[in-house]
């Protein structure tokens, strides 16, 4: 599918960059039980199934990252927020996969 709005990618670094600093917020997009499952410290869950009508947290000046199991539905994520009017653009690029990948921990 096409997209009109550009979805922008975060490394892993970056993202755990980001969330040091207390600069990211990063959404978890993957379903409920996929969260509880396993899921990156610090993460929101907020399925995709549900962000068309779901409140996001609050930013508070931060940016928001979409993050899923591959980085697909993160993509879709941000095209979903934007054309709710949402200023998210970012993801994690590879998502949760990804983040295991370059060896950073995650929690069961």
């Amino acid at each position: 599918m096409f997209s009109l709005f550009t979805v922008k990618n975060l490394t892993p670094a970056e993202v755990r960059e980001g969330m040091e600093k207390d600069e990211i917020v990063l959404v978890d997009v993957r379903e409920l039980n996929e969260h509880n499952a396993e899921r990156i410290k610090g993460a929101v869950s907020v399925p995709l199934s549900r962000l068309e009508t779901a409140k996001l947290p609050d930013a508070e000046g931060k940016r928001i990252v979409m993050h899923c199991a591959g980085g697909v539905r993160s993509a879709r994520a941000v095209t979903v927020c934007r054309k709710r009017g949402l200023t998210v653009d970012h993801h994690l690029a590879g998502g949760i996969a990804a983040w295991k990948a370059h060896g950073l921990p995650t929690i069961r």
